[in-house]
């Protein structure tokens, strides 16, 4: 399979919003999905993606962004990783990985951070195959304003 790992582009946001709708799914959370298609093209000077691409469809993506912690200074944020199920297991969600990892090497970051679902044993694996560890210390905070 020849995949295309490259940087979003204004014209693939429909087809990032569409998966950005299944991954809610898969998530069994897409009630928590707000943004709109047209929010997400006025705010497109701030986001950062990642697609893979087969045959000319965008298959998978990953969105990030930079941060700054207070311990350890620079570091990306991997907002989101997600490959739709016709194409996963060929090593697409490594190669869209890879990509941000080396992304934030290239941009001097100390580390790369994320979440993992706890149910998704698949990925908390894949993760911990890339040398990620689970850090159990901490929950998520959010406050919808």
């Amino acid at each position: 399979m020849n995949t295309i790992i490259r940087p979003s582009t204004k014209e693939d946001l429909p087809a990032i919003f569409t998966l950005f709708k299944e991954f809610s799914i898969f998530q069994k959370t897409p009630e928590k999905m707000h943004i709109t298609l047209e929010q997400l093209i006025e705010d497109e000077q701030y986001f950062r993606c990642f697609v893979a691409v087969v045959d000319g469809q965008i298959i998978g993506y990953a969105t990030y962004f930079f941060a700054y912690y207070s311990w350890t200074g620079r570091g990306t944020y991997l907002d989101d990783l997600y490959v739709q199920e016709s194409h996963r297991k060929y090593g697409i969600g490594k190669q869209l990985l890879d990509k941000v990892i080396h992304h934030a090497k290239e941009n001097n970051c100390k580390s790369v951070r994320w979440l993992v679902s706890r149910w998704n044993s698949n990925a908390i694996e894949f993760y911990k195959k890339m040398g990620a560890y689970m850090d159990d210390t901490e929950m998520t905070a959010v406050l919808p304003l």
